[in-house]
């Protein structure tokens, strides 16, 4: 694919096209203030030879540009003394003063991240395709993110058009008498590539440049997007192995003299702690951590001297050495703007590498975007610009509950939400003449956040508004209905706990008189009870045909659940968000609010 022009020019940073003819297809230069020719052994002289540069970071922002409600606005921070203290943060007006103040002082400073800035947004972004999520980075002097799995949610030309700019090609322009400019900073997608051509669908790196500095920053996404993203996300592209993708890069950076290399990489871990402040050095090196990112920084090259990861919502700041043994940063900062990291690397002028050595190496620390300090006045501005927009949709009363309904916020395998959200699903769907469904699946990875009983706007305690079940159900999948065997429902189960998901199980919600036993004190299929599975108190029989519900993504084999694809006599229904809603409508009102379930349907033998 072409490359597209160069981002638009601003006024402290500049874009420069590379010199190779590959280069100018695929990569960029981004300069603040830059050196005379010939100067850098007079700027050496004048501050000496290393020179610290900051780097500041985040990850899955995910559109969230107000602060997230219930527990997905909240991190964990354990206290001196060992117990834990949970700490309201996030919100891109708090972001947003937390990096500017951040960056006082420092006259190198980058801002970078890690993917997923949009895509199962809340519906104040995601109604207008997260144009505001854009723009709202444009003012933050994001300098580079890698893409995401989200960022294909909606296929690779709305991708470009996030990068390039340019109205909706259906719905056009959201405001009178403006074009969306597009990203002020460039994708990075070093292993997504067309399927037909093998070259990068957006540069693979860029370089950042001051006064003699040079950091080359290379970004991309996990190799397993296609598993978690629809068909039709990723039509025609191919995703490549993340270590010989990186391992590539740093090498063509190295030839052109850039010895300092970054990795931005959507792919991450999970720490043995969920606070945020939690050392996962202890009690060596990377030893508190574990997943996919693990291996990757073990296996790629030391060129590169530093990783901001993603996608798992993990916050953590480890050091993995490399294969040569020197220490090396990898860092996440959670998720929804609720933290950032602050890592210096020092660079030597000389070597032109940042130095890592056993005493010395590449320093990071996440810290909280609280909501105790000052908003940033033109992110208020932006999104009460949107708001009012949005507002006709997003405050409709849509449904009362007692409580909070936790789905992303809790920690158990079966969610209350989750019991919500497949009962709403069943119940839709199981009349003859809309499918007949016995039984609903819900992806925990699809429950995008809670039900707060407070308020998040003028609509008062316990009222649920379009948009608050817009942010749990966002992406608008469709329902489908098949019909699988018992066999094939049973399979579906053990797959939640095998093969690729037996390192990190995916637990699936399940509608009312679905039960089964989950034993952990087992392995593989076999934490899956075969015998415990009953529907209605009857156990399910593996030659006979159910008719199963799950939204889109699910009965496509997403999240490694390919049983699912076995399904036959495949039916169409309204989509996920439209069952929720309604099911919320029918079932709670003012005078009877909907409570949270027991959750119940799953036993956890531990």
């Amino acid at each position: 694919m072409p490359a597209k022009p160069p981002p638009r020019k601003r006024s402290t940073i500049r874009r420069l096209t590379a010199t190779t003819a590959v280069l100018a297809a695929t990569a960029g230069v981004l300069t603040a203030g830059t050196a005379p020719a010939g100067a850098s052994d007079a700027y050496g002289k004048r501050h000496g030879r290393t020179v610290d540069v900051q780097l500041l970071s985040f990850n899955d922002l995910h559109g969230n540009l107000e602060p997230p409600q219930g527990s997905s606005g909240t991190v964990t921070e354990t206290q001196a003394d060992g117990t834990t203290k949970v700490i309201p943060a996030g919100g891109v007006e708090y972001l947003a003063n937390s990096l500017r103040t951040a960056r006082k002082g420092h006259e190198y400073s980058i801002t970078a991240a890690a993917g997923d800035m949009i895509g199962a947004s809340p519906l104040m972004t995601g109604l207008f395709h997260d144009e505001p999520t854009i723009e709202a980075l444009n003012k933050i002097k994001l300098d580079a993110t890698s893409v995401g799995n989200h960022e294909f949610d909606e296929g690779r030309a709305e991708l470009l058009r996030m990068q390039r700019g340019g109205c909706h090609p259906k719905e056009g322009c959201f405001e009178k008498g403006k074009t969306f400019k597009g990203a002020d900073f460039p994708y990075l997608a070093a292993n997504v590539v067309d399927e037909k051509t093998g070259k990068p669908i957006l540069k693979p790196y860029t370089i950042w440049q001051h006064k003699g500095v040079k950091i080359g920053i290379i970004g991309l996404t996990l190799e397993g997007t296609p598993d978690v993203v629809t068909a039709e996300g990723v039509k025609g592209l191919k995703f490549r192995d993340e270590v010989e993708t990186i391992d590539k890069y740093a090498k063509e950076l190295d030839r052109q003299g850039v010895k300092s290399i970054v990795t931005l990489v959507h792919e991450g871990g999970m720490p043995a702690s969920g606070s945020y402040n939690y050392n996962c050095d202890t009690p060596g090196a990377g030893a508190g951590i574990s997943g996919p990112i693990v291996e990757i920084a073990k296996k790629v090259t030391p060129k590169v001297d530093a990783f901001i990861t993603g996608h798992t919502h993990q916050a953590y700041a480890c050091t993995i050495p490399d294969p040569s043994g020197a220490p090396r940063t990898v860092t996440s900062a959670a998720s929804f703007g609720r933290l950032y990291t602050d890592t210096t690397l020092t660079y030597d002028r000389r070597t032109k590498d940042i130095v890592r050595t056993s005493v010395k190496g590449p320093h990071a620390t996440n810290h909280v975007v609280n909501r105790e300090q000052p908003k940033a006045a033109d992110m208020t501005r932006l999104i009460d610009r949107w708001k009012t927009l949005a507002a006709p949709v997003a405050n409709k009363p849509v449904g009362y509950i007692t409580a909070d309904i936790n789905g992303r916020g809790s920690e158990d395998y079966e969610k209350p939400l989750g019991d919500v959200i497949t009962d709403a699903q069943l119940e839709a769907l199981a009349p003859k003449d809309k499918g007949g469904a016995q039984i609903a699946f819900m992806n925990p990875g699809g429950i995008r956040s809670d039900l707060a009983h407070k308020a998040s706007g003028n609509e008062g305690d316990g009222v649920v508004t379009y948009g608050e079940a817009f942010t749990v159900q966002p992406f608008t999948n469709l329902m489908q209905l098949k019909d699988l065997t018992g066999a094939q429902v049973i399979a579906v189960l053990q797959q939640q706990v095998s093969g690729p998901n037996e390192p990190s199980p995916k637990i699936l919600q399940v509608s009312k008189g679905l039960t089964y036993t989950l034993d952990l004190t087992k392995k593989g299929a076999d934490r899956v009870v075969a015998s415990s599975v009953k529907l209605n108190g009857t156990p399910v029989d593996p030659a006979k045909t159910y008719r199963v519900a799950g939204n889109e993504f699910l009965m496509g084999g997403g999240d490694g659940f390919p049983a699912f694809k076995e399904g036959t006599n495949k039916l169409v229904a309204a989509s996920d968000l439209d069952v929720f809603v309604a099911y919320l409508q029918a079932h709670s009102s003012k005078e009877s609010p909907l409570a949270p379930p027991k959750a119940e349907r799953i036993t956890v033998v531990k």
